[in-house]
């Protein structure tokens, strides 16, 4: 499968697509906050300057919104790139690192490239299932990773799961608590906010790529005990996240409106495409993010839905690689991509309905048969 972005545009272009809506990779289709925007323009001049190695401006700014210390904070270029020093900085060979199966493939990448050993516990009902995750710790286990909500699916684990979770992870293992998508869920009285809990064996990590809109200019940042901060500025890069960046992320910061207008829009797409859906009969997954899992009855039927949008210019994900080869992942539009894109994919699936998927039903069905004989 090709990857994500500007190769999955020239491809979709190269099959006859005359209009692309990019739903594949989670952005917020507003952009970013107009006030980042402004900050970039006003900042620009001084693009031949060194940033500032510590990131102090945007860390206390951080600091002060959340009630933290500054020795707390380090910034990054994105969440994969904080993700990848904690694994090299807090796991050796031979560690273990215990996640989900059907989470984030990004974070799989990650300890696959510095040799860890990643073990994964199954999903339930498409969301973590954080007591068979504590009854698979062993002596070998360094780190958890737990993103909540959770990406491709879309699903969260509570304050009271959570917690109890974390008072039987014993306090020598480091538990990461990404919160790519908090700006979507903290409406939620039930949704946990990482930034209210002071464990010493616990590491959030959020960023501006997603409800900020800033996915192209790569920055995020982590916060957690000052012991553990102080190991990752040992390794982090010094000229990390650029000067552009640090002056747009504090600007998004205080546009708290556009926060709101960027809630509000996804809401109203998400709720467009959970009523087409439902009409279609295309299963999906209750979602505290800006995205839709869509579950299929097998890999081939993801996998042509897939292709088939793709064809026609609407760019979704098909999650394999994440561990679900039975979904499809769309995320929120304007209410045009939306509308454009619900046309098309009602078109897709009645098509494939008719002529496709009941012939693979039944190749199903035989090699059932067989497998069963």
């Amino acid at each position: 499968m090709p990857r994500l972005g500007q190769p999955l545009e020239a491809l979709a272009k190269s099959k006859g697509a005359t209009k692309i809506v990019m739903l594949a990779s989670n952005e917020n289709p507003l952009g970013p906050s107009p006030k980042a925007i402004e900050a970039i323009r006003k900042f620009a001049v001084e693009g031949h300057r060194y940033v500032d190695p510590t990131s102090d401006e945007l860390v206390q700014v951080i600091a002060k919104k959340y009630g933290k210390k500054s020795g707390q904070i380090i910034c990054g270029g994105g969440t994969d790139l904080l993700l990848a020093y904690v694994i090299n900085t807090f796991a050796e060979d031979g560690d273990e690192i215990l996640t989900s199966n059907g989470s984030f493939v990004g974070f799989y990448a990650n300890v696959k490239k510095f040799g860890r050993k990643l073990r994964l516990v199954s999903l339930k009902n498409y969301a973590y299932d954080l007591e068979a995750i504590a009854a698979n710790v062993t002596n070998q286990t360094k780190i958890i990773y737990l993103a909540n909500p959770n990406n491709p699916t879309g699903t969260i684990f509570t304050k009271k799961e959570f917690e109890n979770f974390m008072s039987r992870v014993p306090a020598t293992i480091l538990v990461i608590l990404d919160e790519a998508y908090f700006e979507y869920a903290c409406w939620n009285p039930d949704y946990p906010d990482g930034m209210q809990y002071g464990h010493e064996n616990l590491l959030v990590t959020r960023t501006f790529s997603k409800c900020y809109g800033m996915a192209g200019m790569r920055i995020g940042y982590a916060v957690g005990p000052e012991y553990l901060v102080k190991e990752l500025y040992k390794i982090r890069l010094p000229y990390e996240p650029n000067c552009l960046a640090l002056k747009a992320a504090i600007a998004a910061l205080e546009d708290r409106e556009f926060i709101k207008q960027s809630i509000i829009s996804n809401r109203k797409s998400l709720d467009l495409m959970k009523s087409k859906f439902d009409q279609l009969g295309i299963k999906w997954v209750e979602t505290y993010a800006n995205f839709l899992l869509l579950v299929f009855s097998a890999e081939q039927s993801a996998q042509t839905f897939f292709e088939k949008c793709l064809e026609k210019g609407v760019l979704v994900r098909h999650v394999k690689g994440y561990g679900i080869p039975e979904g499809v992942r769309i995320n929120s539009g304007t209410e045009e991509e939306t509308l454009y894109a619900l046309q098309v994919i009602e078109e897709v699936y009645r098509k494939l309905t008719a002529e496709y998927f009941p012939v693979q039903k039944a190749k199903l069905t035989e090699a059932q048969k067989i497998v069963s004989t």
